[in-house]
């Protein structure tokens, strides 16, 4: 999936930053399991049909998320036909929907974690210690119009410590797939833990970030304490990319969280009258402010058309919103998504609206009647928020580079050897393409947007001060490419270009399948 373009950096046009990302969860279930196993991440439907002829699977598993329903009515269509002695698995947020049951041709929908229901259903060891796969965190990334070569920007490696969420929003579908409030599941129990595997994918995959895909990985004090204790013992100059509530952040100091190597974070802003537990009584605009200043970048998210939102007071919450000044910032509709204590509350309401299953994701229109907010109103208030943010703050790219210029200059004399590694590697993008990037922003934005492309000149000069000759060099050879291709990029957005995964094949434990066949 793209999540930055689709829900973050949506209105930025040629500046936002483009990647997909694997589909995780079931490449964490193929690990897990002692039986052959294939997964085809991203098929197309001959590339499905075509590998369902060509070999036989005693199990098809399909998992997706509710908007792509009628793709998992499609495949199991094709599966049954193609592969009539197959029992059909389906999985993930789609088996929300109610009455799944009559609009899909399977034998068993599963709920919640997959790892255990699969272990189980093959008489393996359900208890059996979790095997994290090598998850690299994104492919394919595009920046203004110029798809990155993967030696240039390594990904992180994703590591996944927990799924759910206790504190239970009452929006949130991931909490509610894993058991609602007070309730997750932990793959990884101690520091210690996180650790070894950690160190195991520094060494294969040659990495020195990570990013914690864990609903609110910094609530686990304990568990992310014991990592920083082990971090420091063997020297360890490491980058997390984690989420947190607000309020699991202030339980930690800055330092902590600079030492723990957090330096992206996303975290839920979600509305300055929000009674939820994680934002009440916090003043998110000086810690939003104070992450920043100490090189952390910071990824808000607001959710646009809470029930005490009207005409009249919504823009004003927006504004706040973006008065965060984050690296990036997402707005989220309102919306009571199938499976969540809302999409209850609105059922027993009668205010659910007769919306296809494939527009209900928040990026979209209302799917329940607002008291104050119209269906189409919310589109274009939804719309606004992200244009607002990116006419004040400007592109993500820009504020990145703010903030890891900041982070540099506050800790490369550090005392920590640790700290100062961290920040001396994270500041080279700076000296080369990033700054070539500020120059072909610079003058992109100078007759649409003065005020920020004035503030990115001043960014710009400070990197060449800072750093010499490096910086103009690529300013000079390389910014009037990117001034050219990132031109060349919303020309072609504007005629409706889109970008796709590929499909990816990958086979395990494919010698113990051809024993059983001798």
């Amino acid at each position: 999936m793209e999540l930055y373009h689709n829900q973050v950096t949506r209105a930025q046009g040629a500046f936002s930053l483009r990647m997909h990302h694997r589909s995780w969860g079931i490449l964490m279930i193929q690990a897990n399991l002692s039986a052959p196993a294939t997964v085809l991440d991203f098929p197309t439907r001959e590339i499905f049909e075509r590998e369902l002829l060509e070999h036989q699977y005693d199990i098809i598993g399909i998992s997706s998320i509710v908007v792509n329903v009628g793709k998992v009515r499609e495949m199991c269509r094709i599966a049954r036909t193609v592969s009539p002695g197959s029992v059909i698995v389906v999985g993930g947020h789609v088996t929300a929907i109610p009455g799944l049951e009559a609009m899909i041709d399977s034998d068993y929908i599963v709920r919640g974690d997959g790892i255990s229901w699969m272990r189980r259903y093959l008489g393996e060891d359900e208890a059996a210690p979790i095997q994290h796969p090598h998850l690299p965190s994104s492919f394919s990334l595009r920046v203004m119009g110029i798809r990155v070569p993967s030696g240039w920007n390594s990904p992180a490696a994703t590591i996944i410590p927990s799924v759910g969420c206790p504190m239970g929003c009452n929006f949130c579908t991931t909490s509610a797939f894993f058991g609602g409030k007070g309730r997750f599941l932990n793959f990884y129990e101690t520091g210690e833990e996180l650790f070894r595997l950690m160190k195991e994918m520094e060494s294969a995959m040659k990495v020195r970030s990570f990013f914690v895909m864990d609903e609110n990985f910094l609530l686990h004090r304990k568990r992310a304490l014991e990592l920083l204790e082990r971090m420091k013992q063997e020297a360890k100059s490491w980058a997390l990319y984690v989420f947190s509530s607000a309020h699991a952040l202030l339980r930690y100091t800055i330092e902590e969280l600079v030492e723990l190597g957090v330096s992206w974070l996303w975290m839920g802003l979600e509305s300055p009258r929000a009674a939820y537990e994680k934002v009440k009584g916090i003043d998110t605009l000086r810690l939003a402010r104070e992450l920043r200043q100490h090189g952390i970048k910071v990824l808000g998210s607001t959710i646009v058309g809470m029930e005490h939102h009207t005409p009249e007071n919504i823009g004003g919450e927006i504004e706040h919103a973006v008065a965060h000044e984050t690296d990036f910032h997402q707005f989220m509709l309102y919306t009571p998504m199938p499976g969540t204590p809302l999409y209850q509350e609105m059922t027993a309401q009668g205010r659910l609206l007769d919306v296809p299953l494939a527009d209900i994701h928040g990026q979209y229109q209302f799917n329940f009647r607002h008291p104050a907010i119209s269906r189409e109103d919310s589109q274009k208030f939804l719309d606004w928020a992200f244009r607002r943010d990116f006419e004040r703050n400007g592109p993500s790219l820009f504020r990145i580079c703010r903030t890891t210029l900041e982070g540099w200059k506050r800790y490369r004399n550090h005392p920590d050897p640790r700290i100062r590694e961290r920040f001396h590697w994270e500041v080279q993008n700076l000296k080369g393409a990033y700054n070539a990037a500020l120059w072909a922003m610079e003058r992109r934005l100078k007759h649409t947007n003065d005020v920020v492309s004035r503030q990115v000149r001043g960014l710009r000069r400070e990197i060449e001060k800072e750093f010499g000759l490096l910086p103009r060099l690529a300013a000079a050879f390389f910014g009037p490419v990117l001034l050219w291709t990132s031109g060349r990029e919303d020309r072609r957005l504007a005629r409706g270009h889109t970008y796709e995964p590929r499909t990816f094949i990958e086979r395990r434990n494919l010698a113990l399948a051809r024993l059983e066949r001798a």
